[in-house]
Parts: structure tokens; C-alpha cells; sequence
């Protein structure tokens, strides 16, 4: 299980640094140099926009990479997708500015930036599956946040990269050519990760599929139909983890050198410390929703976001390092509470036949939902000489849409289900269309 869990996070520490790299270049360079007829708030505006595109991908890919994943295997998936966003974000990095090829340029970046998100949405679900599909039951929580790790990790090293970069290299080096280090780094993380993934073993839910004959036709189709409630409910749970996260590492990347003064290699400090502790933190939560259950977890989570936005952008706002650093690793914390237990959560609510398409398309479809559109709002919203209270409600508005959505789902923790009667988890089950957990 460590191998094999040990695998999966460094798949997605790189898949995800792949993504994360993209939003900080977003927040720090891409908008004088490839919109630079735009005022400094439409460029801003406009590199977030291409950063969102991401998103607006990342569901496709979950749905053609999770119709792989359930007709063919969860291994192809694991090299697939890895082997895409890599490409893809090295490309990134070759793109000429505005200024030498004109309109081709922002043309080119949204073409790469969707397919980064296209590889993307196919990676979760095959490094979650990874370790839920072969952990023991009562560890499948702990297991399942390897993964989960991955994009506190990958973010680490984007950041950790951007920030080397932005105290080294003037402005003008760093808006020339600095940028665009960290994709071309892409290329060598990628190949790295084909390297640890090329011996991963499939796993024994989908053997057993495949020699009974038992796989899903048409995923995808099996999800919609019959379980789309259940699709619509984990989407909007999962949108204010999505939401919080890019406020807190992107949005407020971009508010604090813009507005605030704050130096970016100073803000990248503070988010890279609340990004480290959010990671460690990770596998502790895990535990804890193996003992407790999954839904309490996440309930408790969303409460937390909603709870927290209004103090997040006052200690923003006051520009101080440690009092900023602060306001993120609150944000953070309460968001990862929800995130540390969804890699257990999201399949145990499938059927094995459908699990990695259904699984893969509702996770990211709550990227749709929450950070697709964050970065821009909240941009604009802070937009003024004062506080941006308008951010706060936003966030803490998704908050409390999430908290809806996640009690209208139900228990999955084996353990905790069987403490229960039988009927009754069986009809909170039927409530919501949900598998039984396996």
C-alpha cells in the first residue's frame, strides 16, 4: 500500500503542479503579456479567464479518461493523463507573447490551458482509485489522502519555484523569460512520474470486473441516468472546497501585490507556509474520517468555510505577513477538512462498474462550480478603495450551498453504516441513489 499510495501522490503533486504553475504565472505575469491593450484590471481579468478554462475541461477529461478508467482499466488512465498535462504545460511555456505573434498568443494559451485541464480531470480519479480500490476497508480514508496530499505538494513545488524565481531575477527578467522556468520543468517532473508509475498493478475491483464481465458499456450514460442527483449534489459539495482553495492561492495572490502593496515574493511565502500545514494536516483529518465518518467531516468543513471568509479577508487586508498567513491557513484548514476524506468519500458512493466516471466527473465538477469562476469574481468584486467584504459573502454564499448539498448525502464509512440499522442506512442510501459502499 505505501508503494503503491507513494505512486499515486507523486502523480498528482506533479499533475497538479502542472495546474497550480499555470494560475500563479496568471496572477504574477501572463496579463501584460498577452493582453496588453487591456487595463491592469481586464488583463488581470483575462489571465484568470484563461485560467478558468481549466475547469471548464477538467469534466470532459474525467468523463473520456473515466470511460477508460471503467472499460479498460485504471492503470492507462494513471499514464495518460499524466503524459498529456505534461506536454501541455511545457507548450505553455514555448508560447511567444502578444507582442510577437499578436492575437495567436492568447489564442494558443487557451488551447493549452484546456488541455492541461482535460489530462487533469482524468488524473484524480485514477490515482484515487489507485489506493481506495486496494486499501483495506478500515484504512481506506488514510490511504485515499495520499492523492489528496498531491496538490499541496505540487503546489509547494510550483510556488517553491515562482518564489526562487521572483527574489533572483528583476521584473524585467522575470516577465521576460523567468516565468516560464517552471513549465519548461514540467517536461522533467513528467517523465519522472511515467518512471513511478510504469509498474503500478491494476487494481482488484476492476480484475474482478473484467473477468466476470461485469464493466460498464457506457459509463458515462449509467452515471446520468441513473444517478445524476447524486452527481449534482457531490458537484456542489465540493464547490466551496474549490472556491476557498483558489481564493486563498490565487485570488488573493493577485489582490495583495495589486491592491495591498504586499511584495509577490513576500505573499508567495504566506501562502506556500498555509499551503505546507494544509498538507500536513491531510492524513490526520484522513484518520479521523476513517473513526467517524466521512460526512461529519465535510459537514464540519463546510461550517468552518462558512464561518471563516469574513475574518480571511480582514487579515488580508491588513497586509501583515503573519496575521495574512493566518487567514489562509484558516481558509485552508476548514477547506481541508472536506478534502482530506473525499478521496474515501466519492467512490464509495459509486458502484465499481461506474466508479471511476462518476467519481472523476462529480469531483470536478465541483471545480466548475467553485474555481473556475473565483479568481474572476472575486477580482472584480475587490475591485475599490475598501475592504473587499463582497469576496467574503461570495465564499461564505458557496459555504453554505455546499453544507446543503452534503447533508443531503449520505454515510459511506463501512464502519460507521453497520453501527447503524440496516434499514436505516439503506434508506438514506436509496434517498440520494447512491451505491452501496464496498
Amino acid at each position: 500500500m505505501l508503494r503503491l499510495a507513494s505512486a499515486s501522490l507523486a502523480g498528482t503533486a506533479i499533475e497538479f503542479y502542472d495546474f497550480f504553475v499555470y494560475g500563479t504565472a496568471a496572477a504574477l505575469a501572463l496579463g501584460p503579456l498577452f493582453f496588453p491593450s487591456f487595463s491592469p484590471l481586464a488583463a488581470t481579468l483575462a489571465a484568470f479567464g484563461t485560467f478558468g478554462v481549466g475547469f471548464l475541461a477538467r469534466p470532459l477529461g474525467s468523463a473520456v479518461f473515466g470511460h477508460i478508467g471503467d472499460r479498460h482499466g485504471r492503470r492507462p488512465v494513471l499514464l495518460g493523463s499524466l503524459l498529456l498535462t505534461g506536454l501541455a504545460t511545457v507548450a505553455v511555456g514555448c508560447v511567444p507573447s502578444y507582442a510577437s505573434i499578436g492575437m495567436a498568443a492568447p489564442v494558443l494559451l487557451i488551447l493549452l490551458r484546456f488541455l492541461q485541464g482535460f489530462g487533469l480531470g482524468g488524473e484524480w480519479g485514477g490515482a484515487v482509485l489507485l489506493t481506495a480500490e486496494h486499501a483495506p476497508e478500515r484504512r481506506r480514508g488514510l490511504w485515499s489522502s495520499f492523492p489528496q496530499m498531491g496538490p499541496a505538494v505540487g503546489f509547494l513545488l510550483a510556488n517553491g519555484l515562482m518564489l526562487t524565481l521572483t527574489s533572483t531575477l528583476t521584473d524585467g527578467q522575470f516577465a521576460s523569460w523567468g516565468w516560464r522556468v517552471p513549465f519548461w520543468a514540467a517536461g522533467l517532473l513528467a517523465l519522472a512520474g511515467l518512471w513511478l508509475r510504469r509498474s503500478v498493478e491494476e487494481t482488484p475491483q476492476f480484475r474482478a470486473l473484467s473477468e466476470t464481465g461485469r464493466r460498464a458499456d457506457a459509463p458515462l450514460a449509467e452515471v446520468v441516468r441513473g444517478h445524476w442527483r447524486l452527481l449534482l449534489l457531490t458537484g456542489g459539495a465540493l464547490a466551496v472546497g474549490y472556491a476557498v482553495f483558489y481564493a486563498a492561492t490565487t485570488w488573493s495572490l493577485a489582490y495583495a501585490t495589486e491592491h495591498l502593496g504586499v511584495h509577490r515574493s513576500v505573499m508567495l511565502a504566506c501562502v506556500m507556509v498555509a499551503i505546507a500545514l494544509k498538507g500536513l494536516a491531510t492524513p490526520v483529518v484522513a484518520v479521523l474520517g476513517d473513526r467517524y465518518g466521512r460526512r461529519p467531516l465535510c459537514l464540519a468543513g463546510c461550517t468552518a468555510c462558512a464561518l471563516w471568509m469574513f475574518p480571511f479577508v480582514a487579515l488580508l487586508r491588513t497586509a501583515d505577513p503573519l496575521l495574512m498567513t493566518l487567514g489562509l491557513l484558516g481558509a485552508l484548514l476548514g477547506m481541508v477538512t472536506m478534502f482530506a476524506v473525499v478521496g474515501a468519500y466519492l467512490p464509495e458512493l459509486y458502484a465499481p462498474r461506474i466508479r471511476c466516471t462518476g467519481a472523476a466527473v462529480g469531483y470536478n465538477l465541483g471545480g466548475v462550480l467553485g474555481g473556475a469562476l473565483t479568481p474572476i469574481v472575486a477580482t472584480a468584486l475587490a475591485d475599490g478603495p475598501g475592504p473587499p467584504w463582497a469576496v467574503a459573502v461570495y465564499l461564505t454564499a458557496i459555504a453554505l450551498v455546499s453544507l446543503v448539498c452534503f447533508a443531503l448525502l449520505p454515510e459511506t464509512n463501512p464502519s460507521v453504516v453497520r453501527q447503524r440499522t440496516g434499514g436505516a442506512a439503506e434508506a438514506e442510501k436509496g434517498a440520494t441513489g447512491a451505491a452501496a459502499p464496498v
